[in-house]
């Protein structure tokens, strides 16, 4: 799968998204080591610290399937359709991305593609 692909499917999942209170939505594709997809969007609460990102619910869902290797994650966000602005993960998504895959995880956004370690260089380790 290519990383026109990736987003593609990452902006897909944003159509689910559940922002009501920002109206910001969110969509992430995360590739598995044997090329499955698991998607994800931003689900919001009136609590807003609750809120569950893209990225984790894309994570969570691949970690109950049994997945726990993954090559890339495409990430795109927008209150008004337009996805061709990146949308950078959060810090409590990029140290969960982390605790899977590492600095070399390839993170896919609209304008380029990076690499985990490029945004979180310095992680939490037990």
């Amino acid at each position: 799968m290519n990383d026109k692909e990736l987003l593609r499917l990452a902006e897909n999942a944003a159509k689910n998204s559940y922002s009501c209170y920002s109206g910001f939505k969110v969509g992430s594709a995360l590739l598995t080591d044997d090329d499955s997809v698991f998607t994800g969007c931003n689900i919001e609460n009136a609590s807003f610290s609750l809120t569950n990102c893209a990225e984790r619910t894309a994570v969570f869902k691949a970690v109950s399937e049994g997945c726990k290797n993954f090559k890339a994650i495409a990430v795109v966000g927008s209150s008004d359709g337009d996805f061709s602005k990146p949308c950078i993960p959060c810090g409590a998504c990029l140290q969960v991305l982390n605790e899977f895959c590492g600095s070399d995880l390839k993170i896919v956004l609209a304008d380029k593609t990076y690499k985990l370690g490029d945004f979180l260089p310095f992680t939490f380790r037990l």
